[in-house]
């Protein structure tokens, strides 16, 4: 199957480029980079030498739809929701990594935004890629919304207990951190090696664009209104976010037996790993990886339930969840190019 990434020079679109080059199914035809044409990859990201001379070209739509057959839309928030349906009415398959489609509410998304919202009949195609809970509507469709790195850890690790009624749904509280290459390859003061190196930094409290995402999800899978503290983090390393959640249980289930709720809930997907009693993931351990790893502490003494959620933000979180969409659109094996062992140390 032919392939083409827009938006080829960001992280997310040189990770999947990495991915789709170990495919067994998939064979990269075209990377667009509006800012980069006449370039190689190579040129951009020398690590890529000898490995992939792919030139960097401009947009053209009707070239594209004649020499692939599926367009992966790595660009920032705001430009794909013009792009892609041009693509889509000429039947290609279409994976978006952006945020234009995840939000059913025109209004929400330009809110949190601020930009101007896709047409609103395209939103109601889109089918949100998480790929673990939305799987039958994956494989019927050919245009995926791909979750956001936050969303993907906090959903995962939420999701088999709110579905099941056992979490106060106004009582979550979200503690996330992210490393810096989630704010992309782009220059900017806050992600500067002096300001960002041994420091620790809280960021878009209340305003983050990925709430509305997390409590649209939450609430249709609960069918309850769902509100939710969010805060996120910036931390001192490239790769990786945690999501620390707490929540007060309706009824108190023991750490033993949410462990074995939730490794029945995900029996049959490869990539979410349960961590046993008395011990918790870190970021470390999904490193480079398409896993989420997921650790519990039920505390009696508070009656709360503490969940802590780890992934790969530019792996699970972006192109390693939208090549997982992929196999599963094509009836693929699920894992198809994506079984790296996480690095470590």
């Amino acid at each position: 199957m032919k392939a083409a990434v827009i938006g080829g020079t960001g992280y997310s679109a040189i990770e999947l480029i990495r991915i789709l080059h170990h495919h067994p199914y998939v064979e990269l035809e075209t990377v667009v980079s509006h800012s980069k044409t006449g370039n190689e990859l190579q040129d951009i990201y020398p690590h890529l030498t000898s490995i992939m001379q792919t030139p960097l070209t401009g947009l053209d739509v009707e070239e594209i739809c004649h020499t692939a057959e599926v367009v992966f839309f790595a660009t920032p928030s705001g430009i794909s929701k013009d792009l892609l349906p041009g693509f889509l009415n000429k039947g290609v398959t279409c994976i978006d990594l952006s945020g234009d489609f995840r939000l059913k509410s025109r209004e929400s998304y330009e809110k949190w935004y601020h930009h101007e919202a896709a047409e609103e009949s395209y939103l109601n195609q889109a089918v949100y890629g998480l790929s673990e809970i939305y799987s039958e509507q994956i494989r019927k469709s050919s245009f995926i919304s791909n979750p956001g790195c936050y969303p993907t850890a906090t959903l995962l690790a939420l999701l088999p207990a709110v579905q099941k009624g056992l979490l106060n749904n106004q009582s979550i509280i979200i503690d996330a951190k992210s490393g810096v290459s989630g704010a992309g390859r782009g220059l900017s003061l806050g992600t500067h090696y002096g300001e960002i190196n041994e420091n620790l930094r809280a960021y878009k409290l209340g305003a983050h664009q990925h709430i509305p995402e997390i409590e649209q999800i939450l609430q249709h899978e609960s069918g309850n209104p769902v509100t939710i503290s969010f805060s996120t983090h910036l931390v001192p390393m490239t790769r990786g976010i945690m999501c620390t959640i707490y929540a007060d249980m309706n009824s108190f289930k023991t750490t033993k037996e949410m462990i074995e709720l939730y490794e029945a809930y995900f029996e049959k997907h490869p990539f979410v790993r349960i961590r046993k009693e008395g011990t918790l993931p870190s970021t470390k351990g999904v490193y480079g990886s398409n896993y989420c790893d997921i650790g519990f502490y039920a505390d009696e003494r508070t009656g709360r339930l503490v969940i802590v959620s780890v992934i790969d933000n530019l792996v699970k979180g972006a192109s390693g969840q939208a090549v997982q969409n992929l196999n599963i659109l094509k009836g693929w094996d699920e894992t198809s190019g994506l079984l790296h062992v996480p690095m470590y140390p």
